[in-house]
């Protein structure tokens, strides 16, 4: 530092008063091609100095706006001149590579599945709409047609829109552009009425599909889905499971870490994801009978038994689901509704919903009351009744009737 910071000027953003011991100079502050520059003006602190500086800076913001500005034209002597000579101006500069600086960006600082949604929206619709469209040229009104043309629901037009937005802020922070486009666009007022609907529909398993789908695999993967539906574990969460996370004194299953895309972390989605879950039964047994083919005080519960290695993601969990669907002649639904199926069993057996909502990694009863309030009042017959005690009953040392009402 080649002097003393003295003041920011009010009101005069990217102008800068230094002092040195024997100096005084005035610097400018501006964002070139993703870069910050200051250069720093040899003039005294004088109100025509200052003023001179703001004046600059503001031609060259306009300079640069404009895909004018020279680097060399106002700073001839800067080293930035010789390293950003021949870099692109504004004005060239298109969205594929803005796009292309925010996943190099995303690869940095997002997780794994994360970044595999940004390329494959960037790469299924991003790229091949915007990938040669300047900048400068990307108005609010192309962006409302081209949105009101996707063939997709409100929540899926957000999440493809996500790395365009971020990239045009990081554009909007490096003054390339003022203002970012799509906050002009209101995506309530272009989609339809029918694509601002949801079309994802909690479709739990009942008892005797649950019976049908266990019968159907055996071994591992029987076990693997028995502890599944027992426990309402994400798919991330049960195939990060280790069995040094399992506690048989106290009968809970602690939940502290997640698999997704071969990495393992040692966080759970949420704050409120990192929990313990009361073992029922049901992930008892399953578990029990899990320790034959891979216990060890600190491997994973789960393996791919064709491989005996853990699974490296859900992709190929899913494939294998979908086998035994097929084998056991159940309607097919994804695996998540495992989860489904969990929460709205418990309910509908008198669970309490905040009992409920803690277990599932939830803050409170929102979600709960909100995603399977049908089946809070829903009472089961006596048989059903039966099976349930068989595979949710409590084996933890509180009361079954406390926590379940199954009893």
């Amino acid at each position: 530092m080649g002097g003393t910071m003295v003041a920011a000027l009010s009101g005069a953003r990217g102008v800068e008063l230094r002092k040195g011991a024997h100096s005084e100079s005035i610097r400018v502050k501006f964002m070139y091609l993703g870069m910050e520059c200051r250069e720093s003006l040899k003039l005294a602190h004088t109100k025509q100095n200052i003023n001179f500086a703001i004046r600059l800076r503001g031609e060259i913001l306009n300079a640069i706006e404009k895909g004018a500005f020279n680097y060399a034209d106002y700073f001839p002597n800067s080293p930035m001149a010789t390293k950003l000579g021949a870099a692109p101006a504004p004005a060239r500069i298109t969205i594929g590579e803005l796009l292309r600086e925010q996943l190099r960006i995303a690869e940095r600082t997002l997780s794994p599945s994360t970044l595999r949604g940004y390329r494959q929206v960037c790469d299924s619709h991003l790229f091949p709409q915007w990938e040669k469209t300047l900048l400068l040229d990307l108005a609010p009104p192309a962006l409302r047609a081209w949105i009101g043309s996707l063939d997709c629901k409100i929540k899926t037009v957000r999440n493809i829109l996500t790395p365009l937005r971020n990239a045009l802020e990081q554009a909007v922070n490096d003054d390339l552009i003022e203002s970012n486009p799509l906050d002009r666009v209101k995506l309530e007022k272009i989609m339809t009425r029918k694509s601002r609907t949801s079309d994802y529909v909690v479709d739990p398993f009942d008892m005797a599909e649950i019976l049908a789908i266990l019968g159907a695999c055996e071994g591992q993967e029987r076990n693997l889905w028995q502890h599944a539906f027992a426990t309402g574990m994400r798919t991330s969460e049960f195939i990060a499971l280790k069995w040094a996370s399992i506690d048989w004194i106290h009968g809970n299953i602690s939940v502290d870490q997640v698999r997704v895309e071969g990495v393992t972390k040692d966080e759970a989605k949420t704050s409120a994801g990192r929990r313990k879950i009361d073992m029922l039964r049901g992930a008892y047994n399953a578990l029990m009978e899990q320790k034959a083919h891979t216990f060890s005080a600190a491997g994973l519960v789960f393996h791919d038994p064709r491989y005996d290695i853990g699974w490296a993601d859900d992709h190929a969990l899913k494939k294998r689901w979908m086998r035994i669907l097929r084998k056991a002649g159940v309607r097919y639904r994804n695996p998540y509704q495992t989860r489904h199926t969990y929460a709205s069993t418990l309910l509908s057996s008198g669970a309490n919903p905040l009992y409920v909502a803690k277990q599932m990694g939830h803050r409170d009863t929102e979600m709960i009351t909100r995603t399977y309030g049908r089946w809070i009042e829903q009472g089961n017959d006596q048989e059903t009744c039966r099976q349930l005690q068989a595979f949710f009953a409590q084996i933890s040392p509180t009361p079954i009737v406390k926590k379940l009402k199954l009893a």
